[in-house]
């Protein structure tokens, strides 16, 4: 695997770490900015916003650039953003570094799924994809309980200087190794036939799956903490070796992931989202039970990130005309889903429904999810027949031509 593949992973590792660490940052926050909590959740919503919003934007924006320059420009304004919101004594101010930095995050995570693929032979793209994606699996692990610890110890700003300064060393990395531009760097195919090819049925419903997978693990994860402490009767201090838990089975599950997807994709998204749907439902019915719990959070982990990182290889795959901007869809869709399944738990938890809530709706999620894998089954099978009458007859218009 080229190194800069692991530059790619080592940058997206800390923009993970900054898209999920507000969670143990929030009291600070109001407290020194003198806004509510409700105010602080903002800054969270705000970021998954921009980053929906800012995918497809801002692929569209750099698309003719060579992917070095796109990469350094985006890293660049990341860390400008996380520089100035460290720096800011408004909350206006942190709350437009928040969608500015999304919006940077966006852009650079769809040239880097691109940048990532280019680089190696098409029979390791999945374990390239999970090289990348594995950088947010590593900030579930370790980048948001530092970033937690740092605030508890300096305040919510020294997170912030945290993550600017451990993206440097990608920036200075992404500058030695990534290639300069070249006539082969550049988007080859109009914006318009990207977005053309974006619309296909099976694309469109491949993307679709993939929100509602990652808004079934976002549901859950989001309400780990009073599932753990009033469900499985652990104490507080057990929560941030839950999370490291989930964060662990995360990566392992990437990891995995991408040594089978290459060979066995379609196998990988179906056996997963299968026993995803399974694990979900057998977590909300033994939570209460501390060894079911716990094993069940680290499988569910792995099953979740691992699924995940083939359905994002199937969008390379069903929209090789679409080189840019089926990145940039692919980040959306996770995005939408990780906003999606934290609304729905909360829905469902303020309703009154208990704490095991939230675990039922990411079963329901993958419920649907399954139908939509159902549904692009039924495209697929619909589909083959019309692509062999097409073939039989060009061959045949090419036969009466040599006749």
């Amino acid at each position: 695997m080229p190194f800069a593949v692991h530059v790619l992973g080592l940058a997206v590792f800390a923009q993970g770490a900054s898209e999920f660490m507000l969670s143990g940052l929030l009291s600070g926050i109001a407290t020194d900015l003198d806004v509510s909590l409700a105010a602080a959740g903002l800054l969270t919503s705000a970021f998954a916003i921009g980053m929906v919003i800012g995918a497809p934007l801002t692929a569209l924006a750099g698309r003719t650039w060579p992917r070095r320059r796109a990469l350094l420009f985006f890293l660049g304004v990341f860390i400008a953003s996380h520089v100035v919101g460290a720096l800011t004594p408004g909350y206006g101010v942190l709350l437009a570094t928040r969608v500015a930095g999304a919006l940077a995050n966006a852009g650079f995570w769809a040239v880097a799924l691109v940048t990532a693929l280019a680089m190696v032979e098409p029979h390791l793209r999945a374990r390239a994809t999970a090289v990348v994606v594995g950088g947010v699996t590593v900030a579930c692990v370790v980048g948001v309980p530092a970033g937690a610890l740092l605030g508890e110890l300096w305040g919510w700003r020294s997170a912030f200087w945290a993550v600017a300064l451990v993206s440097v060393p990608a920036f200075l990395a992404l500058l030695w190794t990534i290639p300069g531009g070249s006539p082969h760097d550049v988007a080859q195919v109009s914006a318009r036939s990207e977005l053309r090819a974006l619309g296909r049925p099976r694309l469109l419903l491949t993307l679709l799956v993939m929100a509602l997978v990652q808004g079934a693990t976002f549901c859950t994860f989001s309400y780990l903490e009073p599932l753990v402490t009033r469900v499985t009767g652990l104490g507080a201090g057990w929560v941030p070796a839950v999370l490291a838990l989930f964060g662990v089975g995360s990566f392992a599950g990437v990891t995995l992931a991408g040594r089978i997807a290459d060979a066995r994709p379609g196998a990988v998204v179906a056996v997963g989202m299968v026993a995803l749907a399974a694990g979900w439902a057998a977590l909300a019915l033994t939570a209460g039970n501390p060894v079911a719990a716990l094993s069940l959070v680290l499988l569910q982990g792995a099953l979740a990130f691992g699924t995940g990182t083939a359905l994002i290889t199937r969008v390379f795959h069903r929209a090789p005309d679409a080189p840019t901007l089926a990145g940039s869809f692919a980040t959306a869709a996770f995005n939408v889903g990780a906003a999606l399944g934290p609304w729905l738990g909360g829905l469902f938890l303020g309703a009154g429904f208990g704490f095991r809530a939230p675990v039922w709706v990411s079963a329901l999620l993958m419920c649907l999810a399954l139908a939509g894998a159902g549904a692009l089954s039924r495209e697929r099978s619909r589909s083959l027949p019309r692509a062999l009458h097409d073939s039989s007859r060009d061959l045949l218009h090419r036969a009466e031509e040599g006749a």
